[in-house]
């Protein structure tokens, strides 16, 4: 079941095009960069985007900060609303279940097929900006711009600054990259759990949709009001951020651990929900 799942999601094109848009976007950041010269003063704009002009090994961390707040949300929404009120739209959730197959086993199915798309998603996106970045900002040292510092004269190549001023070898920048992936992809794996809560609620893939974008912006609102400072850390975007941490020497891993506990305890919840929806739901469609 979960291979044919992952087969499915492969076959569909919105997948292919919301991964090509994740990857498309930091790539015309960097060629608009790269062609006017002209980047932020020092704290401003963007997440690394001041630093990343001297060392392209940085773009990846930017490409991400970038997609984080919209884009990514969007995809992962689109994807996930998709699961289940796609298939009693298109009329076939009933005949799917009328097969030897448990409605637990079709959700279980369902979610990795999701994390599937998350995973591959923040993986596509850090490799390409890594290439794009390369290509196009090189790999020289960097400078003291976007809360980064010069590295010592003695690095070794490849080697970048943390956010700490110290050096990050290429093999200890790479772990904290994979670090980087692993906690994004659980964030986005929450909204991926709620697009599928959703999805059981409603046979409308867009509503699903726009259910957890719903979620994402109320989320959002309510952490830049003091009035929310009792539960602010329980909210499902307040740990987003958290990864940027890992960037830092020596490695700041409370909040990220934080982070980590709140996501997969959403994962749960919106999992749990779903799973006691579909079980009872009359599938008329």
């Amino acid at each position: 079941m979960i291979l044919v799942e992952l087969v499915l999601l492969l076959r569909r094109t919105r997948v292919w095009l919301c991964w090509l848009l994740l990857c498309a976007l930091p790539a015309l950041v960097a060629v608009v960069v790269s062609a006017t010269g002209i980047l932020p003063p020092p704290g401003q704009g963007p997440a690394f985007l001041s630093a990343v002009a001297t060392n392209g090994q940085i773009f990846p961390a930017f490409a991400l900060a970038l997609v984080l707040p919209i884009l990514l949300p969007i995809t992962v929404a689109v994807v996930a609303g998709d699961t289940v009120a796609g298939e009693a739209a298109a009329g076939t959730l009933r005949y799917l279940l009328i097969r030897p197959v448990g409605r637990l086993r079709l959700l279980v199915a369902k979610l990795v097929s999701v994390a599937f798309f998350v995973v591959t998603a923040v993986t596509l996106v850090v490799l390409t900006s890594y290439a794009v970045g390369i290509a196009v900002f090189g790999t020289g040292t960097t400078t003291a711009t976007g809360g980064l510092t010069l590295p010592p004269v003695d690095a070794g190549p490849g080697s970048v600054a943390s956010l700490s001023g110290t050096v990050i070898e290429p093999v200890d920048l790479a772990t904290r990259t994979g670090l980087t992936v692993a906690y994004l992809a659980l964030c986005m794996l929450t909204l991926g759990a709620l697009g599928i809560f959703f999805s059981t609620l409603t046979d409308s893939p867009l509503a699903a949709a726009l259910a957890v974008l719903a979620v994402v912006v109320t989320s959002a609102s309510l952490q830049a009001l003091d009035a929310s400072a009792a539960f602010v850390d329980f909210l499902p975007t307040a740990h987003w951020l958290a990864w940027i941490d890992l960037y830092r020497d020596p490695v700041l891993y409370d909040a990220a651990r934080t982070g980590a506990w709140v996501q997969a305890g959403w994962v749960a919840v919106a999992v749990g929900a779903a799973w006691a929806n579909l079980a009872t739901k009359d599938i008329a469609s």
